[in-house]
């Protein structure tokens, strides 16, 4: 089986600072991947750069048959228009929902369709409504941001990404902005896309569920891959002293 996803030598620095130091992965179709480490190891540079939101600086990123670097050398295509195709097929949910706040929730999942893809009004308020109703939010549809939950509105969010049918869904720390009591709800909905085969790759700091719902976990330091494992082994038997360091405190 071919990865529907290739990241190859990536390297990507802000001024002087090298944030990503020749960073190389592969994920299969309906993995659910969770990225965890220290806070400023790169780990959001790296999942903007797996967008396109962040340019590169060398290396390369394929994913959905889309190949990203920042000189192609046989296509002529722009990283730009490569990252605008490649978006199509890769959705993105961030620390904070980004909701429309003058739509309502419904409109605000119907919009991206329509706009990007030009499907109909009817075909999208009807796929809105069955996704809100995936993420248990059917009867809030009608609601502005303003009047829900932190938690309502990153399932909104959640909910306007699988608008567009990605094929691959990032998270960069979607529980972060959260009460305690409100994370469940969100990775409930992920645990769900899983169940359903829907590739995920998701920035944490929640270890339970980097533990629980995982098909293998990356460890990333100082920029770096420290380490790749199964969610079992490196929690259990970490092969690196850094990753042993980083997880101590939550075993």
């Amino acid at each position: 089986m071919q990865p529907i996803l290739k990241v190859e030598d990536v390297r990507k620095s802000f001024g002087a600072v090298q944030i990503l130091k020749g960073v190389s992965f592969n994920i299969e179709e309906g993995d659910l991947v969770s990225m965890i480490g220290p806070s400023g190891c790169g780990k959001s540079t790296l999942l903007r750069c797996l967008n396109g939101l962040e340019t590169i600086d060398s290396g390369a990123v394929e994913a959905c048959g889309v190949r990203m670097e920042k000189k192609p050398a046989v296509s002529s295509e722009s990283f730009a228009e490569a990252a605008h195709r490649l978006r199509k097929n890769v959705g993105m949910v961030f620390q904070s929902f980004n909701l429309f706040p003058h739509k309502t929730l419904h409109q605000n999942v119907m919009l991206a369709p329509m706009v990007v893809k030009g499907v109909g009004r009817d075909e999208a308020a009807a796929n809105a409504e069955r996704l809100l109703k995936k993420v248990g939010l059917f009867e809030q549809m009608d609601r502005y941001p303003i009047n829900l939950s932190g938690g309502q509105q990153q399932r909104g969010a959640i909910a306007r990404a699988l608008a567009m049918a990605p094929k691959i869904m990032l998270y960069d720390e979607p529980t972060s902005a959260l009460d305690p009591g409100l994370v469940d709800e969100v990775l409930d909905v992920m645990k769900e896309l899983d169940a359903e085969g829907m590739t995920q790759i998701v920035v944490t700091h929640e270890m339970r569920f980097a533990r629980d719902a995982s098909d293998y976990i990356i460890f990333m330091e100082k920029g770096e891959i420290v380490e790749i494992s199964d969610e079992d082994e490196i929690f259990e038997n970490p092969k690196d002293p850094r990753t042993r360091q980083f997880l101590r405190r939550f075993v």
